[in-house]
């Protein structure tokens, strides 16, 4: 049965969909079935980060609401044998969605897929509610910024206290400069304000929005710094 996970933020901008792409990309380099569920209904961004904008045709919510298959809303990735996606809403619906909507529906990809990987909207609402349900492991993005981390530890204690413990933490868009000068809160400050493990940083690199425009994982360049820092973040988060 397959395995279901959340990549989550605090709050917005703080590149959790850029994250679940290329973790999604690297499973299914591995040969792992993968499939991407895109959960941040009207501000949808994982189809133009996999290059797929024009191949939408069907969304979760139609999946979820029942206007159509789930087959008929699974869109392979382009250059990938294993790895699909799902894009979800142009805008906001108000289409009654339940939690148990979601587990159902994650449910039956499991029949299929090694992994689901849930890249929910940013925050706690009603649609973080729904995407929370079939977790098993949650990942956090943040950033070493006070309102991203503080959000982000606002977050983790709202999934402990709905029975999710296997939490990981992402910090992204790291300026190794403005840590050294203390500037910008240090890996041992971040640590210690988590229950969860550190997985990794990523450090600001504008490889990775070059990427994310042209609609291409960052992981597909083989050989850089990035693939294999995001390799080792992937191994933490899913083998330890």
């Amino acid at each position: 049965m397959g395995k279901v996970i959340l990549v989550s933020s605090g709050k917005g901008g703080t590149g959790k969909t850029m994250f679940s792409v290329n973790l999604g990309a690297l499973l299914a380099e591995k040969g792992y079935k993968t499939i991407l569920l895109d959960m941040d209904m009207g501000l949808r961004n994982m189809d133009l980060y996999l290059g797929m904008e024009n191949k939408v045709v069907y969304n979760i919510m139609d999946v979820m609401s029942g206007i159509c298959r789930i087959k008929k809303a699974m869109i392979q990735v382009n250059g990938f044998t294993n790895l699909y996606f799902m894009a979800a809403s142009p805008r906001r619906d108000d289409r009654d969605i339940t939690p148990l909507h979601m587990e159902i529906l994650c449910n039956k990809l499991k029949r299929y897929f090694d992994y689901i990987v849930i890249d929910c909207p940013a925050g706690i609402n009603d649609l973080f509610d729904v995407a929370l349900a079939p977790t098993q492991k949650a990942v956090l993005v943040t950033e070493p910024e006070m309102a991203s981390l503080r959000d982000a530890d606002v977050t983790e204690r709202y999934l402990t206290d709905h029975g999710i413990t296997d939490t990981y933490i992402v910090i992204n868009k790291v300026r190794a400069d403005l840590m050294r000068t203390g500037m910008i809160p240090s890996l041992s400050v971040i640590a210690n304000m988590f229950k969860g493990q550190i997985a990794g940083i990523i450090q600001d690199d504008d490889n990775i929005h070059i990427s994310t425009n042209k609609g291409i994982p960052i992981v597909c360049k083989k050989g850089t710094y990035i693939e294999e820092n995001f390799q080792d973040i992937a191994y933490r988060i899913l083998f330890q």
